[in-house]
């Protein structure tokens, strides 16, 4: 079955059920089922369809839509300047015509973070496979709702909405995370809204950035801790969680689970882990799910099999050959399996950084900055240096109104790492620059 078919399948068996709410507006299954079948009648079977992502209904319209003409649906950045759109959508629809025969639903453009953004081929076959791992990992149910406030056309967020479809569980889509009074008022959405009674108890679910959870344990961890009774689960992913902010997370929410989650485009949903288990393992990410598998080369590298995998990049075998080889996703991520199969992350092979012989992951560098109460964000990049000819420099955001005491920080860093991890050079920034998804944009400081 497809997403599309699991939709139909609820729209019979729960036709009142509430399907999609945003804003004032909401469709129940049975709404949502005819919607969708409406709006198909745009679409042709094999036609690639480029659209802007938006934070509403007529966005899941569009999407399930497309799949149910037999088309291809390909979400592109809503603010994507019209160039840009048009010179993608005029590409993807001529290169696409080589995977024509491949039963492909969407094609997801990454965000670039490791190179020039690339058109990522999921199959229907693969989204189904990553919704049963959710459910099977994170215990999606039925009567969940699920707070989406990430941007739709990337994996994340998206990956949400297949198993809602599937469980005929409930969809609440809000603009986005720059104002944290939006996700509380989601959070006091009453029951009618739903069509429930008003003694109904609802329980909520959400996908976080590791950027978000700072920003709402720098500005509102009392607010979050008043919720714990409706939040069922939080999934984080993206890019590492520091410990401090994981440990902090499970005070504040002692009962509910909180998910640490290996994923990307090419790979699918991979390996979760619950992180609120009395342990809080920094950068473990869990076993990996039912229809995953997670092999380590012998250079160290995750690589990944199993039904959630990319089928290629649009319109080019040569770089999918370079990745995707013997159905494995060969990542650039540096991991190993523990003795219980956990996964644990490293970095990324292209982010270590080599001072004088020694190979420093700036991850740990920042785990360890991290737990400072002098640092509220920061990074640990490679810069030059007039004996070493290069060393670690840390860039850090202090909270409000203090200033950086670099001496101090040195200290508690030599505390806490080998000599040779502790950077030598330190600056005061007022931000930290990051991707669009919240994932530290090394890129961004690359130097010489």
């Amino acid at each position: 079955m497809n997403l599309e078919d699991y939709l139909h399948q609820n729209a019979q068996r729960y036709p009142d059920k509430v399907a999609v709410v945003c804003g004032d507006t909401s469709l129940t299954y049975a709404q949502l089922w005819q919607e969708v079948a409406r709006r198909a009648q745009d679409f042709h079977p094999h036609e690639v369809v480029c659209f802007r992502s938006s934070q509403d209904i007529d966005f899941l319209v569009t999407y399930m839509a497309v799949h149910l003409a037999g088309g291809v649906a390909a979400p592109l950045e809503h603010g994507m300047p019209d160039t840009l759109f048009e010179r993608i959508s005029s590409a993807v629809a001529h290169s696409f015509t080589l995977h024509s025969s491949l039963p492909i639903a969407d094609i997801l453009y990454t965000t670039g973070t490791t190179g020039q953004s690339k058109g990522v081929m999921v199959s229907h076959c693969a989204l189904i496979a990553d919704a049963e791992n959710l459910i099977a990992g994170q215990g999606f149910s039925h009567d969940l709702v699920f707070i989406i406030n990430g941007p739709l056309n990337h994996i994340g967020s998206l990956s949400k909405i297949w198993p809602c479809i599937i469980l005929g569980a409930t969809i609440l889509i809000i603009e986005g995370m720059k104002d944290l009074n939006a996700f509380f008022r989601a959070l006091d959405t009453p029951p009618s809204s739903f069509l429930l009674p008003p003694s109904s108890k609802l329980k909520f679910a959400t996908f976080f950035v590791p950027a978000t959870i700072r920003m709402i344990l720098q500005f509102a961890p009392d607010r979050l801790a008043s919720y714990a009774h409706k939040l069922d689960f939080i999934e984080s992913g993206a890019a590492p969680l520091p410990q401090t902010d994981m440990k902090r997370l499970c005070e504040l929410l002692p009962h509910t689970r909180l998910y640490n989650t290996y994923a990307s485009t090419e790979t699918g949903i991979i390996a979760t882990y619950n992180y609120n288990d009395k342990r809080c393992m920094a950068n473990c990410l869990g076993r990996p799910m039912p229809h995953s598998k997670i092999l380590i080369t012998p250079d160290g590298l995750i690589a990944c099999q199993g039904d959630t995998l990319m089928s290629g990049y649009v319109g080019d075998p040569e770089l999918t050959a370079t990745v995707l080889r013997d159905d494995t996703v060969f990542t650039s991520d540096v991991g190993i399996l523990d003795e219980e199969g956990m996964l644990h992350l490293s970095g990324r092979a292209s982010d270590v950084i080599n001072v004088g012989g020694f190979k420093v992951s700036p991850i740990e560098v920042e785990e360890a900055a991290m737990a400072s109460p002098m640092v509220s964000d920061c990074i640990c990049i490679s810069a030059s240096h007039p004996v070493t000819g290069r060393a670690l420099k840390l860039l850090v955001v202090t909270p409000p109104g203090q200033k950086l005491d670099k001496r101090t920080l040195a200290r508690y860093l030599a505390d806490r790492l080998e000599p040779y991890k502790v950077p030598m050079l330190y600056e005061q920034v007022d931000t930290i620059a990051r991707t669009y998804n919240g994932k530290l944009d090394r890129k961004f400081y690359l130097t010489p």
